[in-house]
């Protein structure tokens, strides 16, 4: 027998769906709170001390965090490379966005205390805040139009092509259901921020990410609820109505897709998943509670199990596709037509069985070693950002 057939193939396409959403949680509740963190800089912080203690609560831990997102970049390309494909050449504006965002955050931290003006450090402050800001929305808005389907369809040798040119391609993106969840996801990770400082600050620093983090969560049940019943009443869904074979080649175009009905079928199907909506409400609930009580570590673990929740509700929801049609639904992508072949998941998976804990012994190593809050004298005296 040859080593990789040792898992079936069917199996190992559902366990790299599984890592996938594993890889993008983990990137949320860890990059998660520096965006959001970024997002209230300019809110939390109404001094230059004050924004310098926010600034060093992420400084040391946000590029290991950025690990999570090369991760799921990685796994996209290497287990799901039509999914990779489509995505990148659909949401090119969309992903040039959150990148160049994403680069303030470096150069701010940087630059921002090079010079001693109260000018200077305002601008890149704000460079901070849509470094932060921007990428936790559009994020949410690329679910969201997941969740609507994208306008795609694939040619008989398997080449995306989009409907629009460049520019409407990222215009096309902002619709109103997408703008929601979109909210969802900024209001959740400024919720997470709000946890993140909470833990890691005190004094009036910590006191505003309290009353900010408890109306983000507030938002973020309310748009999230709203999310739900709009998607159960006023999105179509996906089905595949012909004969699944999880064992087959990767090419969507053999499966015969059907637009209609509604995603909320799925709880019909498979009722157990309703755990995942149920960890976000409750995770959401919990976070705000802990806000207002002023409780902190069991605040931020009910922040990251909202989070947990609210990420596994779509992909649960949405199971087996991946990234679905509204062009021609028969190019839908689903977990059993659009991945690499037996062979390189069988290998991809070995790889990630021995570096991925590593990666999480490194990770609990890092913060165990800066447990601790951050005061005005830490940024005072000595290195800080």
């Amino acid at each position: 027998m040859i080593l990789f057939e040792l898992i079936d193939f069917d199996i190992l396409r559902v366990m790299w769906w599984v890592l996938l959403g594993v890889l993008l949680i983990g990137f949320a509740v860890t990059d998660g709170f520096d965006m959001g963190v970024g997002a209230l800089l300019p809110f939390v912080g109404k001094t230059d001390v004050e924004r310098r203690m926010v600034l060093n609560t992420v400084g040391p831990v946000w590029e290991g965090n950025q690990v999570w997102f090369i991760l799921g970049g990685g796994a996209i390309f290497a287990a799901w490379p039509p999914l990779y494909a489509v995505s990148f050449s659909g949401f090119y504006l969309a992903m040039f966005a959150v990148l160049a965002a994403l680069i303030l955050r470096p150069v701010g931290f940087t630059y921002r205390s090079k010079r001693d003006s109260q000018t200077w450090r305002n601008g890149w402050d704000w460079a901070l805040f849509v470094g932060g800001a921007a990428p936790a929305l559009l994020f949410g808005v690329a679910v969201g139009n997941v969740l609507l389907g994208v306008p795609f369809y694939l040619t008989e040798d398997l080449m995306p092509m989009y409907d629009g040119n460049f520019f409407t391609k990222f215009v096309g993106l902002l619709r109103p259901f997408a703008i929601v969840s979109g909210v969802v996801s900024l209001s959740m990770l400024l919720m997470h921020g709000a946890a993140w400082l909470t833990l890691k600050t005190e004094g009036p620093v910590q006191m505003r990410a309290r009353t900010i983090g408890t109306y983000a969560g507030i938002v973020a049940a309310l748009a999230y609820a709203l999310a739900g019943v709009w998607l159960a009443l006023g999105v179509d869904g996906f089905q595949i109505v012909s004969e699944v074979a999880a064992n087959g080649p990767s090419n969507p175009l053999y499966s015969d897709v059907e637009r209609g009905g509604s995603w909320m079928a799925a709880y019909s199907a498979r009722p157990w998943i309703v755990i995942a909506p149920i960890m976000g409400f409750v995770g959401i609930a919990m976070a705000v509670l802990g806000l207002r009580a002023g409780r902190e570590v069991s605040t931020l673990l009910w922040s990251k199990l909202a989070i947990t929740g609210i990420i596994s509700s779509v992909g649960l929801t949405m199971f087996p596709f991946i990234l679905p049609s509204i062009v021609d639904p028969n190019s839908s992508l689903t977990v059993w037509d659009s991945s690499s072949s037996h062979q390189t998941l069988f290998v991809m998976l070995v790889a990630a069985v021995i570096f991925v804990p590593l990666i999480l012994v490194y990770t609990a190593w890092v913060y165990k070693v800066l447990w601790g809050k951050v005061t005005e004298d830490d940024v005072t005296s000595g290195h800080s950002y």
